[in-house]
């Protein structure tokens, strides 16, 4: 699809090595303009602002460069000002304007163009969805500033996580629950791969991690056995490997 430089349509240039770039009423205007006030349509035609009503942002990579173990400069970088600005923006007006913030929508939206257009409630759920995503990104920044400073103990505590699965049921049959990851690479459960078997419960999940845990509390080779959370055996030995054991 033709393509047309920010800085172009603006006719501002981009400055300050490209911290600024987006943050312009052109843009802004265009994307919170209410189309069904006649204030803001004589408004937008007296500047020139043009209606925008699809806002797509793949945002700075600022979790996967602290992730890598980048410098603080770097980190400061990556920490994206625009991105997330036009994100809140569009999705506040998810009456009039669509917002996506994960390619993974892309092919939901064409499917829904070549079917007419998007509904209030599909632009409602992406207008939620971007606003999760602005959230746990001030929450990985926010996270990342507190260890820098050395406060183990912020005043304000953010936590975020990605749904990494649906269980199938929660610590009760009745209940609903899902799994979720934070990001780190810590070894344990969420960072583990299952190999076989059916969907895991919650029960299961936090019985392998009692599990985990208990046996990392060991230096020689272990096993532990956990149900309901309370570890039932733990055995420790010269290696894992099983001997002599029929069946």
């Amino acid at each position: 699809m033709p393509v047309r430089d920010v800085s172009d349509y603006t006719g501002f240039p981009e400055i300050l090595d490209g911290r600024v770039k987006t943050l312009v009423p052109m843009i802004h205007g265009g994307i919170l303009g209410r189309r069904d006030l006649p204030s803001h349509q004589a408004q937008m035609r007296e500047h020139g602002i043009g209606e925008i009503d699809l806002v797509a942002v793949n945002l700075y990579p600022f979790e996967k460069t602290v992730a890598s173990g980048a410098d603080s400069e770097t980190c400061i970088e990556n920490i994206d000002i625009g991105g997330p600005a036009l994100i809140r923006a569009a999705a506040k007006n998810h009456a009039h304007v669509v917002v996506l913030t994960d390619p993974a929508q892309y092919a939901g939206l064409i499917d829904a163009l070549g079917d007419g257009g998007t509904t209030l409630a599909m632009r409602t759920a992406y207008a939620g969805a971007a606003y999760a995503r602005t959230a746990a990104y001030d929450a990985a920044i926010a996270t990342w500033f507190a260890q820098q400073a050395g406060e183990p103990l912020a005043e304000r505590f953010a936590l975020t996580g990605q749904r990494a699965e649906t269980l199938r049921y929660g610590e009760n049959p009745h209940q609903q629950a899902a799994f979720y990851r934070d990001g780190s690479q810590r070894p344990g459960v969420a960072t583990a791969v299952q190999v076989q078997g059916k969907a895991l419960s919650y029960n299961n999940i936090n019985d392998t991690d009692a599990a985990f845990e208990a046996v990392a509390e060991f230096d020689a080779p272990a096993v532990v056995i956990v149900k309901h959370a309370n570890p039932c055996g733990v055995a420790v030995g010269s290696t894992c490997r099983q001997h002599g054991i029929r069946r």
